[in-house]
């Protein structure tokens, strides 16, 4: 299933150098004004849609990293349906965030990182004392590190609502953060004694 996932973030990938630019812009981008326009479908597709090659590479890691575990944890069914309601909150999330808080409506948006940010939530709360690399450098707790990410995100959108701040989807972040969290709430019974 992850090769399956990886293969489809590909395939977009190249259709950003292959085809049409405004067939990609129209289908392959979220923002709040495609919203409005009645193009749904972009809370889905834009979660497959990288446009930059480090982009694409450092998300197929996170992934691949995570993805067995969680597939291992889940099972395929609840691993595809949680990753994919992960993607399209976060998709919703940037969009209304761009919309309401940033008053940019017409801010777009594309990757997995909204999905990804679910399952690093969703395995720091089941793990919280694995090691994740914070940065893929620093060795941090896997609780204090997704807390880092969150906290880093909030930040991220609070100095772009005042003109600075790097060009990222923090609210697209947040939006699978919280999904992640709710998953965790539901099911914490069934993992309670879940340890590595």
């Amino acid at each position: 299933m992850i090769k399956t996932l990886i293969a489809l973030n590909i395939a977009v990938f190249l259709g950003w150098y292959v085809l049409p630019a405004e067939f990609m812009f129209t289908n392959f981008l979220v923002s709040w004004n495609h919203l409005l326009y009645g193009k749904y479908w972009t809370l889905l597709t834009s979660v497959f849609s990288h446009n930059q090659a480090f982009h694409i590479f450092f998300n197929m890691m996170v992934l691949r990293s995570f993805g067995p575990i969680m597939i291992d944890l889940l099972g395929k069914r609840r691993f595809i349906t949680f990753y994919l309601i992960a993607g399209i909150v976060a998709s919703f999330s940037h969009a209304a965030v761009s919309a309401f808080y940033l008053h940019q409506p017409e801010l777009p948006a594309l990757g997995a990182s909204g999905s990804l940010a679910g399952i690093i939530l969703l395995f720091s709360l089941l793990f919280p004392q694995e090691k994740l690399l914070l940065f893929g450098v620093i060795p941090i707790k896997a609780i204090w590190g997704a807390l880092a990410f969150v906290g880093i995100d909030i930040w991220g959108l609070i100095a772009q609502s005042h003109g600075g701040g790097f060009q990222i989807g923090h609210g697209a972040h947040l939006g699978g953060s919280f999904i992640g969290l709710c998953y965790f709430l539901i099911l914490k019974r069934k993992f309670r004694k879940v340890s590595l």
